[in-house]
Formats: C-alpha cells, sequence, structure tokens
C-alpha cells in the first residue's frame, strides 16, 4: 500500500523522519477514548442527517446506491455562517521562513488538550484514485460538525471494498506516512480572529482551527497530497484535464490551469456539441508524471459554484450536498434548494461522479498541452508560447483577480491583478519544484503550452465562447497562430471583435507594464525560499527588450 500507517517498534524513534512533534501530536489525539471511528458513507450521511442545522430537502441523491449511499438518500444543506470562502491570510506552512513550529505547536497541543470533554469523528478517505497513487488521508472533527465530515467523505474516495483491495496494490512511498487532519472549526483565539491553519507538509500533518467553511477541508487534504505527489515524482495541478478523440484515430490531452472562476470548469467540462468523444479526467485536483505524462485525478467527484445553476438546472440532478445556499418551498410544498448565490456569494455543492459520464480516473496518454488561464487585460484572447523556459515562467507568474471563493482581509483589492504561481496558492514545497516540473514537460515531452485570457482583453470581456471556440481549433490543429509583434517566442490567434494593436502606444505601455509586473514579483523571490533560477528573469528581461524595439519611449 501507499503511505505508512503502522511501524515496527524499532522504528518508532526521533530518528524515524516521519514523526515530528506537531505531527505526533496531531496523529495521537485520534486515539483518545472520546473518539468514534465512523467506517462507512452510509454511517456519516446519517450523522450529517440528524445534525442540528441541517436541512434535509425534497431533492433526492440521483442513483445513491451507485455512490455508497441508501436508496432514500436525500441532498443535504447546511450553512456555515458568516465566512462563504477559504482564507488564505489563515495558512502556516511549517518549514517556511519566520514561522516558529514550537510556537505553534503549542497552539496545536492547547486546542487538542480542550478537546477531550468532546465526542470526536474519525474518518478516513483515500486520496488518488489509481494503484500509481494513492495516499491514506484521517480527519478528526467534534461533533456538531458532522456535515463537514460527510461532504469530505464525499469528496474524496472513502474506503469499500474495491479501493481497499486497489489501495492494497497501489504503489508504496517509504517514507511518506498516512496523512492526518486535526479539525476543531469552533476554536477561538483573540490573537487568531480569521482562525489558523496549520501545516506540517514534510510530515503530512495539520491542524485547521477556527474555520467552518469546507473548503479549507478539501483544500487542505490536497495541500498534503500535492506535496507528496511533489516529492515522487509528479506535477501537482490545480486545475482541469480532459481528452479529445477527435475521429477515432488522433488524440489530444489539454490541461487547463486557473483560480477559482477562471473558467477551468467551464472548459473542463464543456462537451462542444458532440463534435468529439471526450474523456474528462478532473475539474479541479489531479497530478502528471514527469516520467510518462499520464495523469491521476485525486477526487472522484466535484466541488463545484452553484451561482450558475438556478434550481431547474440538470445539472442539479446530480448534487449530493450543498452549502452555503438557501432553501425554499416549490409549488408543491416540496423544500428545494435556493441557488444562483442569492443569499451570499459562492454558494457551493458536491456533485457525484455521475455528473461526467466520460469520467476516468487515470488518462495513460501524455499531457499534450498546458493551458494557464489569465485575467491579465494587457494578454490577447488566445496566445501561445514557443519556448520551454518562457512557457514555465508564465505559470509562475500567472496573473488573475480574486474571486467569491477566497474571505480576504479589508486591506487586500479584490479587483486587482496579482500572480497566482502556476494557479495553485496551495503549495507548500518550494516554487522551483514546480518550475522544473513544468519546464520538463515543455522541454522534454514537448508539451504544447497557451496562454487563455478568460477575462478581459483590454475594456473587452473575453465570453467563454471565444475561448472554447479557440479550443476546438487547437485541439483540431486549425488553429493559425501569428507573430506578436516583436516577439520571438511567442503567437496570438487573431479573433475577430479583439484586434491586437502593437501601434497603439497606450497598449505597449500596459504590455510593458505587465512584463514589469512579472520582474518584480519574480525580483521580490531573491533570497526567498521560493526564489528560481536568473533564466526565469533573464527571459523576461528579453521579451521586455522585444517589446521596446517597437516604442522604446513606452517601456521606461
Amino acid at each position: 500500500m501507499a503511505t505508512i500507517s503502522k511501524f515496527k517498534r524499532k522504528e518508532i524513534n526521533k530518528n524515524n523522519p516521519i514523526f515530528s512533534p506537531i505531527r505526533t501530536t496531531v496523529e495521537t489525539v485520534f486515539y483518545g477514548n472520546n473518539v468514534i471511528k465512523i467506517n462507512t458513507l452510509k454511517e456519516a450521511y446519517k450523522l450529517a442527517k440528524d445534525s442540528a442545522g441541517t436541512i434535509v430537502t425534497d431533492m433526492p441523491v440521483y442513483r445513491p446506491e451507485e455512490i455508497g449511499l441508501d436508496a432514500d438518500a436525500k441532498i443535504l444543506l447546511f450553512n456555515d455562517g458568516g465566512v462563504t470562502g477559504r482564507t488564505a491570510a489563515a495558512r502556516r506552512i511549517i518549514g517556511d521562513p519566520n514561522i516558529d513550529a514550537s510556537k505553534y505547536a503549542e497552539i496545536i497541543r492547547e486546542a487538542v488538550y480542550n478537546t477531550r470533554f468532546r465526542k470526536m469523528y474519525h474518518a478516513e478517505a483515500l486520496i488518488g484514485l489509481d494503484k500509481d497513487f494513492m495516499v491514506k488521508s484521517h480527519l478528526l472533527i467534534p461533533e456538531g460538525f458532522e456535515n463537514t465530515l460527510y461532504n469530505w467523505l464525499l469528496n474524496f474516495q472513502y474506503i469499500n471494498e474495491k479501493y481497499a483491495k486497489m489501495y492494497q496494490e497501489s504503489i508504496k512511498f517509504n517514507d511518506e506516512g498516512d496523512i492526518y487532519i486535526l479539525s476543531v472549526p469552533d476554536w477561538e483565539d483573540v490573537n487568531h480572529p480569521l482562525g489558523l491553519a496549520i501545516f506540517d507538509p514534510e510530515h503530512n500533518c495539520a491542524c485547521i482551527l477556527g474555520m467552518k467553511y469546507f473548503g479549507e477541508h478539501k483544500k487542505g487534504t490536497l495541500t498534503l497530497a500535492w506535496g507528496i505527489a511533489n516529492r515522487n515524482g509528479y506535477a501537482s495541478c490545480h486545475g482541469g484535464l480532459k481528452r479529445y478523440d477527435i475521429d477515432g484515430k488522433n488524440k489530444y490531452t489539454v490541461g487547463v490551469f486557473g483560480l477559482s472562476g477562471s473558467g477551468k470548469s467551464t472548459i473542463t467540462h464543456e462537451k462542444h456539441d458532440g463534435k468529439y468523444d471526450i474523456t474528462i479526467l478532473h475539474d479541479d485536483a489531479y497530478i502528471i508524471s514527469t516520467e510518462n505524462g499520464s495523469s491521476v485525478a485525486l477526487e472522484p467527484s466535484y466541488f463545484d459554484k452553484t451561482q450558475d445553476y438556478p434550481l431547474d438546472s440538470s445539472a442539479n440532478k446530480y448534487l449530493i450536498t450543498v452549502q452555503n445556499c438557501g432553501a425554499t418551498l416549490d409549488e408543491d410544498g416540496k423544500c428545494v434548494i435556493v441557488t444562483e448565490d442569492i443569499r451570499n456569494g459562492n454558494g457551493r455543492a458536491i456533485k457525484s461522479k455521475l455528473w461526467a459520464d466520460n469520467r476516468v480516473d487515470k488518462i495513460e496518454e501524455p499531457v499534450d498541452a498546458i493551458v494557464w488561464l489569465m485575467k491579465d487585460p494587457s494578454l490577447p484572447p488566445v496566445v501561445k508560447i514557443n519556448n520551454p523556459t518562457l512557457a514555465a515562467v508564465m505559470g509562475a507568474t500567472l496573473a488573475t483577480k480574486r474571486t467569491s471563493a477566497e474571505r480576504l482581509t479589508s486591506d487586500v483589492d479584490k479587483d486587482a491583478l496579482v500572480i497566482e504561481c502556476y494557479a495553485n496558492p496551495f503549495r507548500t514545497y518550494p516554487l522551483k519544484d514546480d518550475y522544473t516540473k513544468f519546464k520538463e514537460l515543455f522541454e522534454k515531452r514537448n508539451v504544447d503550452c497557451f496562454i487563455f485570457n478568460t477575462g478581459h482583453f483590454l475594456d473587452k470581456k473575453v465570453p467563454k465562447e471565444v475561448t472554447l471556440k479557440a479550443l476546438e481549433l487547437i485541439v483540431e490543429g486549425k488553429a493559425e497562430f501569428k507573430q506578436w509583434g516583436s516577439f520571438s517566442n511567442i503567437e496570438y490567434l487573431e479573433i475577430e471583435g479583439f484586434p491586437v494593436n502593437m501601434e497603439d502606444e497606450n497598449y505597449i505601455e500596459k504590455l510593458n507594464n505587465s512584463i514589469d509586473y512579472r520582474i518584480k514579483f519574480l525580483e521580490s523571490l531573491k533570497g526567498k525560499r521560493d526564489e528560481l533560477a536568473q533564466e526565469t528573469l533573464d527571459i523576461l528581461y528579453n521579451m521586455k527588450k522585444e517589446l521596446c524595439s517597437i516604442n522604446a519611449a513606452n517601456c521606461e
């Protein structure tokens, strides 16, 4: 099996690299006499259904027995309170500069001590859905938060007979212990009003304190699983991946990378009116092998926004649970959900694997193209990068904007352009690891690289229809790219209604500012854990030089 759950007695000592003060503190609480083990999804459903405040709707779960539930299972709705998004400011990564591990170990010990009079629930799930990559994860959470436990088991793979056997046969990682996550959602500390999410990634454990939003638990688990993948020969991916079978002979596999709201789920699930035989791996979390280019999904289900799905949307048939949405009665007096973010922003739902009838858990064929989804108004709707170093650098400086999926502090401008390296704010290892792996895919495996601007080009919104049509042309090999100005390694796709005027001085200035923004970002990493090789700056300096050959006055 993949990760280590049990140890020989002679291995239980301070020299074993799997152990650490925080991991030992977190794991120990799982064995308390106040802990109840939840062994099946049906048990978790009953606990969530009976938990105070749960709304048991009159909407049935679609084909429930196929996902491990009883035939009469209903869609459950539960709302968290004021916070309806992730809080990046509350994350603390042990091993980062200026993070005092002993300080946070003490906080965790006190949080653990204060759980002793509470009933605690322990659940297990598998992260990774193929024998090539499967790791075991444990969640411990207090009574009263049964919906979080149920959602966690739905989002990841609960352990049934099929997956237990698969796990036993999976590739073993000799130096990786199981993932352990302790959550105390109602924890309070005046010094940490936003809560705390403490990660010890080298030892596969975390403590999530004072944070009720389910997304913290989903992405917190993925944070640790992606770290394991990174250490064991995979590129960790926050995005979607799909394979196009164009004519029964030619296939084209595309990975899209973007933050919530960037269009990654829309692109991943688009069926293009049946033009192609499409296979979906996942729309949010997967890994790519640097050895052979194959890809493995980490989750079976989908944690999707509900803002684009009114009650009568056909997609709602696949809901299992709903979070942070409203409820009302229909004309027959049945309790149903109110979506479209009427109640609050970032309403969410877990959809079953059945939503995508063309879903697989592994794609053997190597990925053919990687698409960085950005919201940089200086970029044309579709750009092709023809240099492996620049392709990896543009991923490392992926520019986008914040969304309602995040809880922001008052001093953060949600409309400002921000850089989120490889669209993965959950990375806990040095940035150079991602840079090296993606560059290797572009350089050694000849993966194509594109940038799709899914925001605004200058002042004009790029509609999804434009993006999807461009994707079809790329997949079919019909996209005719033109050299972009004086850039030697970049081309763009001419699209009606989005002219690229390299004679416009104002536009040159905006583009130059965009390059400078990336340069300043990489320069800010010098001397820090995430510093990248000088080549990353050199290629941006060259890009700036090429641009300024057009109009030097606008490049100062």
